[in-house]
């Protein structure tokens, strides 16, 4: 505490943690009790029982400390009995001393009772909470592809930020459970003591209460599970936009997936509204007992024949008070449950998923076991369904294989065939429905789209495995890396951003390569690694990685279209619908049916060139990788996330009132305030009656005019709470609206830099967690914190009026509290700011872990990513018991403080009773009053400093929120609107372009000058890095440039507003984009085409079959594009790019996926259905680009060569000729 008031806080100072509470051994607790589960009840067990074996007893040990401190509570309202009835009587004073004595004595002993138990409480919460996030993170470790497809990524997502944190408030809710009807119950006992039956009157009101309110919560409930439906749907939407942020802004779509987001955003406000209004009616009804109680049971009592005295009244006052709290905690109580279960049922069928089964060598049994074989398929049959699902789409149909160790196998076939499949089929990702497929258990696996960490280069290769420098430093030479390293800021130490965002294609594919390499495996599954790689780098990796050194006696199994990767196979498996075709060696391969594979598509003029066996030496490589863009020298490092210092600012209340509206802000202030003058009106009102009376008899018409007016402040009080509960929930809500979509807005309208220098995961917590806390706990925790503030001002008017002492109190009493709070604030702040920072890497890490789980699977490095995993909670946990210590400190003393005031009123209230004083402390009706406005103060002060500091730590998410609404925006407007037909020919002229991705990095375009003449096919082409990617990113203004112009059909496109500019192009991404909805919404969103235009598109992509076979245009695409391969995604973006009709058509690598054949089928359908479009193709294949109309050849960002293909590949010196003689692609 000390140090939090001195300085920033930082993760040393914090607590460590204690052994029982290590993440580790929570999850072994929870872990083998849901084993123990799990082999009882397979088909369906049950997370409760295991969290109740694993916690319960030491759960409901506690219980009996909160009974005893439950029981201490109700010494209060009879010891205050006694003292009135002494101070009425004025008898022995002796007596009177030690009543007061022992009243402020039994606060005291259940203060330190209550901070007891909340610790206990919080610190098994800590337990469970760590439990339940390491049990979910493994079980994403241990869950295949195919299984894990019943669950969207949002829905996983909500698993770990939400589910987790209700399934732990189960420990608050369920002691209170019982102990809540046990307080009402002993109160009303006690209540009964003092005024017979006339308590039944007020007991009538309450029960009847409790139907209504259990309906309210049913009604809450299924609100709230609507709720949670829509918030996955959100989350997911909001994961796949960041995600692919970069290309929905070249498409011009960012507004468009915004407004699907705004849509699925609206009907979960729908259900939130449902819920925030049936709260308010839940605080409505709870708020106005205690005032319908006292007016019933008075009323009653009086209408009896009994006559009120002080001592009764303020008895029942304080009881009053005591069952205020039980009886407006108790439906958040039942919400509490009701949510936690709701939970644990959704995490229940998460975690009984069965668990990914990888099929390794039985030695006894197999007749392979001799160690001459490496994979063993007979009559597999596998799909991508779950174990639950009942339709089936076999993908990997019947196949019987046995591939040798040591060989490199090519496995060919058109895109969709089932290549990809068949690995995933060998790694156990698919379901495997018949048959059996074995493999040696040590593979190395490198994925189409490989999974790059956020982390260094050297940890993407090491990927876990202990560093050996001569291995490395072979790893990046046979992979061409070493030259890129050797160029990056901070060389193989330097950082890289979410999933490889500041690295090309090819850098990607090459560290999975190197990664895959490094790992020393029996077996390396390479799919299409090729593809992502000019011709010269593919062909050195070829020679020095795949078939190089590090590859002795190791199984390659290859998928690729590269010709020259194919003649120097092994052995040559080709791939047709599922099924394998073919098998056998390259020689055979050229003269079977299936020789298209191995057939070059050059024209005569390349066939005329000696193509010679290149063997680039590694000098070569050097040169080659030098040429790298300064994007990817670019290391843009992931800025740290930002952490305020100090005192939540006053500019973030009000910019969240302004959210809420600053007129419902002030009518709710002074309906919080109206209402509790009305409540202590009555109370006064109700002590000046007991005055008046005393010792005179009533008349039925005085008791009538007394009851009256009770009558009216009880109806004020009723009026003014539904007011402020039903404001509040409209102005939270208000807010939370405009939050969400401020920040959305902002977002969308971003720069391209900012995705690449702040982590999607660091964004999406912003929309999940901090946006949770301002649609739910925010507006929750003000209400209380006014309710208590509001609370508190009514009793220190009380009190200064009935006792001017008190008033001498107030000045020293306020400066301890102020000093104390501070003391606190200073330490808390700090502490959940740390919390929000140590919270996001393990969601960062989670999300990372899902894309991923299959490459960590296939490498068997569960164990690293598991151990890293339980750092982040480990940090996280060491936060939390921090914050909950300090909370803690600050209680303990709030409540001795107020033990002391309850004292000071008691003892001169005695010492005032014997006349000994110069000031008169009225009548015993008003010491009563005193009294028992001064019981309450404990749990007001404590739960004002609560709420107060809650509000500031839940102040925190809107504060965070607000970081992001301050992000600079793209220039969006333009002083030029273009006609609609703009571009109407298709000239684009670069003049002098210069393009940096920083201020101190080097150009990736300098000074670059051409013309694209309207309807000329144009194809770009240089080594990795060349500046190919750039001239796109300067077209699309996704970088601004820093001189020069760009002018498409003489029109400067930085006039152009650049949203326009973008929709009039059309262009087909580097990575293929597909989102999850219907085949149709993908490929025109804007519903602008006809269907038969849309058919006879996916005709000329050769799609036509495929689409209708899976189910025609309605056909529901999975997150990502799931169903489809990757060339086959990458042919459905062709589609929606040909769909456009653009007089502009960009392809970034967009045939790096596909097979040679559909390849070559696709540049006949660009040649004669482009015809008058200007085509701009990035490739690394030669053969895509040769039968353009020209060619650019670019090298540092230079354009060094320009012309005819023909006339280039004729010219022996040319760039482009050397490039065609090195590839045979």
């Amino acid at each position: 505490m000390n140090r939090g008031v001195l300085k920033q806080l930082d993760f040393e100072d914090l607590l460590p943690l204690p052994t029982d509470m290590n993440p580790s051994s929570c999850h072994e607790k929870l872990q083998s009790c849901w084993e123990a589960q799990w082999n009882q009840n397979d088909s369906d067990p049950s997370l409760f029982r295991s969290l109740f074996h694993a916690y319960g007893w030491a759960y409901l040990s506690l219980g009996l400390l909160k009974v005893i401190n439950d029981c201490i509570g109700f010494a209060g309202p009879l010891l205050l009995n006694r003292l009135i009835r002494f101070l009425e009587r004025g008898s022995g004073h002796l007596e009177g001393y030690v009543l007061a004595v022992s009243l402020g004595g039994t606060s005291i002993v259940k203060s330190f009772l209550d901070t007891q138990y909340s610790f206990r409480v919080a610190k098994l919460k800590l337990k469970l909470r760590s439990s339940i996030m390491t049990v979910i993170y493994q079980k994403c470790l241990r869950v295949g592809l195919a299984e894990r497809s019943r669950f969207s990524v949002g829905e996983i997502q909500t698993f770990m930020s939400v589910d987790a944190d209700r399934t732990v408030n189960l420990c608050n809710s369920f002691h209170d459970m019982w102990s809540l009807p046990l307080q009402i119950g002993v109160a009303l006992y006690l209540l009964y003591t003092q005024v017979k039956f006339a308590f039944v009157a007020g007991v009538a009101i309450t029960v009847l209460l409790i139907p209504v309110n259990k309906w309210i919560s049913e009604l809450i409930a299924s609100a709230t599970q609507k709720m949670m439906k829509q918030k996955d749907e959100r989350i997911r939407r909001t994961g796949e936009l960041l995600a692919h942020i970069r290309t929905l802004k070249m498409y011009g779509w960012e507004l468009l997936f915004s407004d699907w987001l705004m849509e699925t955003r609206s009907s979960e406000v729908k259900h939130l509204s449902t819920r925030k209004y049936l709260d308010a009616w839940c605080v409505f009804f709870w708020a106005t007992t205690p005032t319908l109680f006292s007016l019933c049971t008075f009323g009653l009592f009086t209408l009896m024949g009994h006559q009120l005295d002080a001592a009764t009244v303020f008895t029942c006052l304080a009881l009053f008070n005591t069952l205020i709290s039980p009886l407006n905690s108790f439906p958040w109580v039942i919400n509490g449950l009701i949510d936690a279960f709701i939970s644990i049922r959704r995490l229940s069928r998460f975690l009984s998923c069965s668990e990914h089964q990888y099929q390794q060598w039985k030695l006894v049994d197999s007749p392979y076991s001799s160690g001459n074989v490496a994979v063993v398929m007979e009559d597999a049959c596998c799909d991508w369904s779950s174990s639950k699902s009942e339709e089936l789409n076999i993908i990997i149909n019947h196949i019987t294989l046995t591939l040798p160790k040591g060989l490199l196998v090519a496995i060919i076939g058109e895109v969709g065939s089932g290549k990809s499949s068949l690995l995933n089929s060998i790694l156990g990702e698919m379901r495997l429905l018949h048959g059996s497929i074995r493999s040696a258990r040590s593979v190395a696996y490198v994925p189409q789209a490989p999974w790059i960490l956020s982390g260094t280069v050297r940890d993407n290769i090491l990927f876990g495995n202990n560093y050996d420098s001569k291995r490395y430093c072979d790893t990046l030479q046979a992979c061409a890396l070493d030259v890129d390293v050797s160029v990056m800021a901070g060389g193989d130490m330097a950082h890289i951003g979410e999933k490889g965002v500041n690295l090309s294609g090819g850098q990607r594919a090459r560290i999975g390569l190197a990664r895959a390499l490094y790992h020393s495996a029996d077996i390396l599954m390479l799919d299409d690694v090729l593809s992502a790689v000019d011709a010269q780098v593919a062909q050195w990796i070829l020679n020095n990685a795949i078939l190089g050194p590090l590859m002795d006696q190791k199984t390659c199994l290859l998928c690729t279209h590269n010709v020259q990767a194919i003649s120097r196979a092994d052995m040559v498996v080709v791939m047709e619908k599922g099924g394998v075709m073919w098998v056998g060696q390259p020689a055979e391969l050229a003269i079977s049916e299936y020789s298209a594979f191995l057939t070059l598509t050059w024209s005569n003029a390349l066939l005329q060139c000696p193509v010679q066996e290149s063997c680039m030496s590694s000098s070569e490589v050097r040169e080659e990788t030098e040429l790298l863009s300064a994007l990817e020298i670019a290391q843009e490092i992931i800025e740290e996330e930002l952490r305020k210092e100090g005192r939540v600012e006053l500019i973030v209340y009000k910019k969240y009132a302004a959210f809420a509206g600053s007129l419902i802000a002030f009518v709710i202030l002074l309906s919080a305030v109206s209402m509790q003058a009305s409540r202590n009106g009555s109370d006064l009102w109700l002590s000046y009656w007991v005055d008046t009376t005393k010792g005179s008899s009533e008349t039925a018409s005085s008791t009538t005019f007394y009851l009256v007016i009770l009558c009216l402040f009880c109806v004020m009080n009723s009026f003014l709470t539904l007011v402020r509960a039903f404001l509040f929930a409209y102005g939270g809500l208000r807010a939370a609206v405009k939050v969400h979509a401020t920040l959305l807005c902002k977002i969308v309208n971003a720069p391209v830099k900012f995705f690449n220098q702040t982590p999607s995961g660091r964004i999406l917590n912003r929309f999940s967690s901090d946006l949770y806390t301002i649609d739910d706990s925010l507006p929750f925790i003000l209400n209380i914190l006014l309710a208590n503030f509001v609370g508190l001002l009514g009793i220190a008017v009380v009190l200064s009026y009935v006792q001017v002492l008190f008033l001498f109190l107030l000045l020293p009493f306020w400066f301890i509290y102020s000093r104390l709070q501070f003391f606190y604030r200073s330490t808390s702040r700090e502490l959940r700011r740390l919390d929000s920072v140590t919270r996001s890497p393990i969601y960062s890490s989670f999300t990372e872990t899902l894309d991923g789980s299959s490459t960590i699977r296939a490498f068997n490095s569960q164990d690293f990513f598991w151990a890293k995993f339980i750092e982040h909670v480990a940090l996280y946990q060491r936060t939390s018991l921090s914050e909950l210590i300090a909370s803690l400190w600050l209680s303990l003393r709030l409540q001795l403080l107020a033990a002391f005031i309850i004292s000071f009123v008691a003892i001169t209230s005695v010492i005032g009773s014997r006349g000994n004083l110069p000031v008169s402390f009225g009548t015993p009706g008003l010491v009563g009053l005193a009294l028992s406005y001064a019981a309450p103060i404990v749990s007001l002060l404590g739960s004002f400093l609560t709420s107060f500091t809650e509000t500031e730590k839940e102040m925190v998410a809107v504060e965070r929120a607000l970081q992001y609404v301050d992000i600079p925006e793209e220039e969006l407007g333009g002083c030029q609107l273009a006609n609609l037909d703009w571009p109407s020919q298709g000239l684009i002229e670069f003049q002098n372009v210069t393009l940096r991705y920083g201020p101190t990095l080097p150009p990736a375009l300098r000074n670059l000058t051409f013309t694209i003449p309207g309807g000329m096919q144009v194809g770009v082409v240089g080594r990795t890095g060349a500046g190919k990617s750039s001239i796109l990113n300067a077209l699309f203004r996704l970088n601004p440039i820093c001189s020069g112009c760009i002018l498409v059909d003489g029109l400067n496109i930085n006039n152009v507003p650049v949203r326009d500019l973008r929709s009039s192009f059309a262009v087909v991404p580097q990575s293929p984009f597909l989102f999850e909805g219907s085949l149709r919404d993908n490929l025109d969103p804007f519903r602008m085409t006809d269907d038969i235009k849309i058919w006879d598109v996916l005709e000329k992509c050769h799609l036509k079959d495929e689409v209708e076979a899976a189910g025609g245009l309605d056909l529901h695409i999975k997150e990502s594009g799931m169903s489809f391969s990757v060339g086959q995604r990458q042919l459905l973006c062709l589609a929606r790019a040909l769909l456009k009709s653009s007089k502009v058509l960009c392809l970034d690598e967009c045939t790096a996926s596909i097979d040679t054949r559909t390849a070559s089928l696709l540049q006949k359908t660009l040649s004669s259905g482009c015809k008058g479009t200007t085509v701009i193709t990035i490739a690394h294949r030669i053969s895509t680009v040769q039968d353009m109309d020209c060619i650019l050849v670019l090298d540092h960002g230079v354009l060094v060569e320009q012309g005819d293909p023909k006339d280039l590949l004729e010219d022996e010196f040319s760039r482009f000729s050397s490039f065609a003689k090195a590839s045979t692609m």
